[in-house]
């Protein structure tokens, strides 16, 4: 079986992961004190890292998300988003990733008078001095920004334009998150058509709190290349009581057209997208061979890393370095960074350093 410190050493990729999910909770405490957010349920940090796990699993998505207003209630200063990526490059770095994209929504920070395009300045701007103390420290990682805009509101389209303002500054992508339940993603049309038409990169939540119809709208009406979890993809798979399996036309094209599956194991099962880690579809679709990626989500609200995910998939499903190096390949291949980027990545870091893993393993077999 392999230890949490293998793990953690494994480069690792990271492609789905929410900026206002992140917060340490220390930092929550710090920001609310300096800029006059009075909202907090408790200012002991023990006690309100223990608040914010309590409130996401609730088994719902739409109660999950009830637990942002705090962290976005902290983030409307230019100063506090700067603290805040910079802390999350540092924190990632920390555990092994080599490659992130962390996305975050900027007309959640817009409370106090900042505008989109100032919000995502400081957002690079954070993800720029993390990088710096990281590379510094030993701990080298890229870090990439995935504008969101928020599918219950109507700013889409200017979110949208704001995310191609800053292709060539660090943004690689657009998605729309937030309640599925409701909220079609065929609502922001217009934003899909836009980031299209300028041949940026499209991620869409789907398939988490609503089933297939959303998936199939996220895919074939909005031009989603990859999919935000996609867990219930699962609900057109069959699989029969000798172990036989059979796919729906959506699951097999969502295969054959190895559209990526951002999933986050552990915030399914506390968002209620899942009944358990045993009965996650992660294990299934990796089996089957879909472009499966391992994520986070958000790492404040489940108290996870994406090393402690690995190693809660090595548990129950016994996954070695073998599996893991392939889940670090698929999301790599999955990246919104060029191509050059991704493969030298690949080339330069993933591979090598799982080399290095397996060799080290094999001298202590040796030894043993």
């Amino acid at each position: 079986m392999l230890s949490l410190d293998t793990i953690r050493q494994a480069p690792k990729a990271l492609l789905h992961d929410h900026l206002d999910g992140g917060l340490r909770p220390a930092t929550v405490v710090d920001l609310a004190r300096e800029f006059g957010y009075d909202g907090l349920p408790t200012t002991d940090v023990d006690d309100l890292a223990a608040w914010f796990r309590r409130g996401a699993d609730r088994k719902s998505l739409e109660l999950y998300l009830e637990t942002f207003q705090h962290t976005v209630g902290v983030l409307q200063e230019r100063a506090a988003i700067i603290r805040v990526a910079a802390e999350c490059a540092e924190d990632l770095a920390a555990d092994g990733i080599a490659y992130a994209e962390v996305r975050y929504a900027p007309e959640l920070s817009t409370e106090r008078g900042l505008t989109l395009d100032e919000v995502v300045e400081a957002n690079l701007e954070g993800f720029r001095i993390g990088s710096e103390r990281a590379a510094a420290a030993g701990r080298p990682i890229v870090m990439r920004v995935l504008v969101t805009a928020m599918r219950q509101a109507a700013r889409s389209v200017e979110v949208a334009q704001c995310a191609v303002r800053w292709r060539d500054a660090g943004v690689v992508g657009f998605d729309i998150a937030g309640p599925e339940a409701g909220y079609r993603p065929t609502r922001h049309l217009e934003a899909f058509d836009y980031i299209r038409h300028e041949n940026f990169h499209i991620t869409i939540h789907a398939g988490e709190g609503f089933g297939l119809p959303s998936i199939w709208e996220a895919l074939q009406f909005c031009g989603a290349e990859r999919l935000g979890h996609g867990v219930r993809i699962v609900d057109d798979i069959t699989v029969e009581a000798d172990g036989s399996v059979s796919l729906g036309r959506l699951a097999t094209f969502v295969r054959d057209r190895r559209i990526p599956l951002e999933m986050c194991p552990t915030s399914n099962v506390h968002s209620g997208a899942a009944t358990s880690i045993e009965d996650h579809p992660i294990d299934l679709l990796r089996r089957l061979r879909f472009r499966v990626t391992l994520n986070t989500d958000n790492r404040l609200m489940s108290n996870v890393s994406l090393s402690s995910e690995f190693q809660t998939l090595e548990e129950t499903f016994g996954l070695g370095l073998g599996e893991m190096e392939w889940l670090t390949i698929n999301a790599m291949k999955s990246a919104f960074a060029p191509f050059d980027e991704r493969l030298r990545i690949i080339n330069e870091v993933v591979k090598p350093g799982y080399a290095h893993l397996r060799a080290e393993a094999s001298r202590v077999v040796a030894r043993a």
